[in-house]
């Protein structure tokens, strides 16, 4: 595998940098997982992405840093990664390494319970409760615009 990522294949990349973050088949080496992650995601490889962004949450082989996080995690969450996009929506929920905005927030889950993520079922039914009818129709308008933008994507 190590030849294969060596030679920029970025899901090769990915599966090296997820080795090195597990300990799977070699020392656990955050630092090193990175070093895979990095140039996978700048491919364009979500689930890099998604794992770049949960290195720099968690501050694992990086600084911990927020707003980098969600910049990863957005990539990851614009091509259609579901945990992603709900853990977006939790970043504006709660303004973590972005301004708080539940209409976003309610936008993010909306698409990922549309993909299939459970988490952001109970997450829209917390958030609702929050919001007025005027705000929960402009936060369905942007997750209307979010999903179009994401099967665009898809299409390129």
């Amino acid at each position: 595998m190590g030849g294969c990522a060596e030679e920029s294949d970025a899901t090769a990349q990915n599966l090296l940098g997820l080795r090195y973050m597990s300990g799977t088949g070699v020392p656990q080496d955050y630092k090193e997982a990175i070093k895979w992650y990095r140039p996978s995601a700048e491919q364009g490889d979500s689930a890099a992405q998604y794992n770049l962004g949960v290195m720099y949450e968690d501050g694992d082989g990086v600084p911990q840093d927020d707003k980098e996080a969600v910049k990863w995690y957005t990539k990851s969450a614009e091509q259609g990664q579901a945990m992603a996009q709900c853990i977006l929506g939790n970043r504006y929920a709660d303004g973590t390494g972005v301004p708080q905005d539940n209409k976003e927030a309610y936008a993010w889950w909306s698409v990922a319970k549309a993909n299939g993520n459970e988490l952001a079922v109970t997450n829209l039914g917390v958030v609702t409760k929050e919001m007025t009818k005027e705000q929960i129709a402009e936060a369905q308008s942007l997750s209307t615009e979010i999903y179009k933008r994401i099967e665009a994507n898809k299409k390129d």
